[in-house]
């Protein structure tokens, strides 16, 4: 919910205003108040610490109060630092996007789409494994469908998963730099790839005959088919 690679990374423009702007937030209580060096540490303890609950567990490790639990503090401090459940989990989805390798990640270069194509899926097939994608696979399971719903019981997690949505299409857009695609196709892949990286990586884990390595070619495959045809 994602990763793709020789030294490219998210214009640099876009970046450092996003970490700019994320930089001021994560230094900032829920009332706006600026952290001191202790309170600044408790909230990197919190955020581990909830990445590792989410990322280990399922759905049903999506508790704020567990996540207190475990990282040793009262709900009292998470209230401090993020205002509520609804702060925490913007939180959550707001510190990874200043990780580079989920969002700054290696792209593949390669002048030949084909390969670039391959070269992105392997990109997100590895990413299905980080820590950061099982964590907010698991917190927007456990989140309500619905997108009224959602924004009007967590405005803060909508608002965090808009901005993160936001950089997964530029990441894509920049994946494809140097052809020359149609737009809406090419939006149209972005929103096919991760749910087709999770089904594929999911069936690797029931009892199927299917080779994942020969479903990721003729997913990439399909998909230069796609982009190419007339």
């Amino acid at each position: 919910m994602t990763e793709l690679g020789a030294q490219h990374s998210l214009s640099a423009q876009h970046s450092l205003g996003a970490q700019h702007s994320l930089s001021a937030q994560h230094s900032l209580s829920a009332k706006g108040t600026r952290l001191n060096k202790r309170g600044l540490e408790t909230r990197q303890t919190l955020l581990r610490t909830a990445l590792e609950c989410l990322a280990e567990g399922g759905p049903e490790s999506v508790s704020a109060s567990l996540i207190a639990r475990e990282a040793g503090v009262t709900w009292g401090t998470v209230q401090h630092q993020f205002g509520g459940v609804d702060g925490l989990w913007a939180g959550v989805l707001e510190h990874v996007l200043t990780d580079t390798p989920t969002m700054r990640p290696r792209l593949p270069d390669s002048p030949v789409l084909a390969e670039r194509v391959a070269g992105i899926v392997e990109l997100l097939w590895a990413a299905m494994d980080l820590r950061t994608s099982r964590a907010i696979h698991n917190l927007r399971l456990a989140l309500p469908r619905q997108r009224d719903e959602l924004e009007s019981e967590y405005p803060a997690t909508a608002a965090a998963i808009a901005h993160f949505d936001a950089a997964w299409t530029h990441l894509v857009e920049h994946a494809f730099d140097g052809f020359d695609l149609d737009p809406v196709r090419l939006a149209r892949v972005r929103s096919l790839l991760p749910g087709a990286m999770r089904g594929l990586h999911s069936e690797q884990y029931l009892s199927t005959y299917t080779d994942p390595t020969e479903a990721r070619l003729g997913l990439s495959e399909a998909i230069t088919s796609y982009l190419t045809a007339p």
